[in-house]
């Protein structure tokens, strides 16, 4: 390096400073990138995760609001459901616009005690947990995800005191 700088140290040193300069403003700008990167919050698909924020928050922004959604249970106190798979992004802001936070929400299916029968190209979804009982997934087969849809609303309704239109019997 020193052979090099003497045979044309003005020329050199000042191309040594542009690439030194020219390093740390990279350097700089992807450390700032870091800092501003949002942190991942994965929730599972059909369930909620808390999330706490250290202040008051005034305004929630949802990326996709068909991926999840966010519930205030206090100005600090969020609760965030996994709508469908996939990612999107929660922004956070307090009463002055300033951002709080800046979340990565990932939507991912509960693999644990969930079984999936695969008939031809469709698709059945079940809860084994201990016994195994139809359940509903996005992606599962039409047929079947109508009828257990169907017979989840129907149960819905028998909670609620309203009426079935069944003949009492209630689902299958």
């Amino acid at each position: 390096m020193s052979g090099i700088l003497s045979r044309t140290p003005h020329g050199t040193v000042r191309n040594w400073i542009v690439l030194v300069t020219g390093a740390t403003i990279v350097a700089a700008t992807a450390l700032g990138a870091l800092k501003a990167r949002a942190s991942e919050l994965v929730v599972k698909y059909d369930q909620s995760q808390l999330l706490r924020i250290d202040r008051p928050v005034s305004e929630i922004i949802i990326g996709n609001p068909t991926v999840a959604d966010v519930t205030v249970q206090s100005k600090q106190l969020l609760v965030v459901t996994g709508k469908s798979f996939g990612k999107t992004n929660i922004i956070l802001l307090d009463s002055e616009k300033n951002v709080i936070t800046e979340e990565l929400v990932i939507v991912q299916q509960d693999e644990a005690k969930v079984v999936n029968l695969h008939r031809g190209i469709g698709r059945e979804s079940y809860n084994c947990s201990p016994r195994c009982n139809p359940t509903i997934t996005l992606g599962d087969e039409k047929t079947y995800f109508k009828s257990v849809a169907e017979n989840a609303a129907m149960k819905m309704k028998l909670y609620q005191g309203g009426d079935t239109g069944s003949s009492g019997r209630g689902g299958q």
